[in-house]
């Protein structure tokens, strides 16, 4: 197994696509990081966890750091910044936490994409070449991803990424502070292979990368 660690080179990116390239933060990213969600904050918070007081903090972002270097290194979690590839700008972030290995062989899909930047396919972009990487590198079988069902955004991205529809969770996740019903998305291994060879507008798209 190839675990992605990044540079503290920008350019070096750990997964690339056509627009936008993704590596893991460093601490060198703190004030782009802060400065994106400080000024994204009223688009985001009604679709997060609500934030804690020292959220924006510069120790609390390094704490994160840390907390996804250790995910990393035990095949629990990878946690990528999206920057696009033009000027190296700061425009996100993306994830796969909760990976399972054994008989699942699946990991969990986030992501976050900054006030400015949506309406621009950077986010569908990121994800797809987030899922090459875990079907292809990190040998996944299956992604999972939750969303809010007024969240249409967020529901287009994984449509054009072949997730499909799988059912309502009920009181799935605490949100700003509530707990919200998700509808849960799957994409199996076998239906992104088939997606990708099948000649369609989806599988043009993959064919690119």
């Amino acid at each position: 197994m190839v675990f992605l660690l990044g540079s503290t080179v920008p350019e070096n990116y750990a997964v690339r696509a056509t627009r936008v390239g993704l590596r893991p933060l460093h601490v060198s990213d703190y004030a782009a990081w802060s400065d994106l969600r400080s000024s994204s904050r009223e688009q985001l918070s009604p679709f997060e966890p609500a934030w804690a007081e020292n959220e924006l903090g510069r120790s609390a972002f390094r704490y994160r750091l840390k907390h996804h270097q250790r995910e990393t290194a035990d095949d629990l979690g990878y946690a990528f910044g999206i920057f696009r590839l033009t000027d190296h700008k700061l425009l996100g972030g993306v994830s796969l936490s909760n990976v399972r290995r054994g008989v699942t062989q699946s990991a969990e899909l986030g992501y976050w994409l900054g006030t400015g930047h949506c309406g621009q396919g950077y986010m569908s972009d990121a994800v797809g070449e987030l899922l090459a990487y875990g079907f292809g590198t990190l040998q996944l079988h299956r992604f999972e991803a939750a969303t809010l069902p007024d969240n249409l955004a967020s529901i287009k991205v994984l449509e054009r990424n072949g997730f499909r529809r799988e059912g309502l969770v009920r009181s799935y996740l605490k949100i700003n502070g509530v707990w919200r019903d998700h509808l849960l998305f799957g994409l199996l291994e076998d239906d992104y292979a088939r997606a990708r060879d099948s000649g369609s507008a989806l599988g043009n798209r993959m064919a690119l990368r």
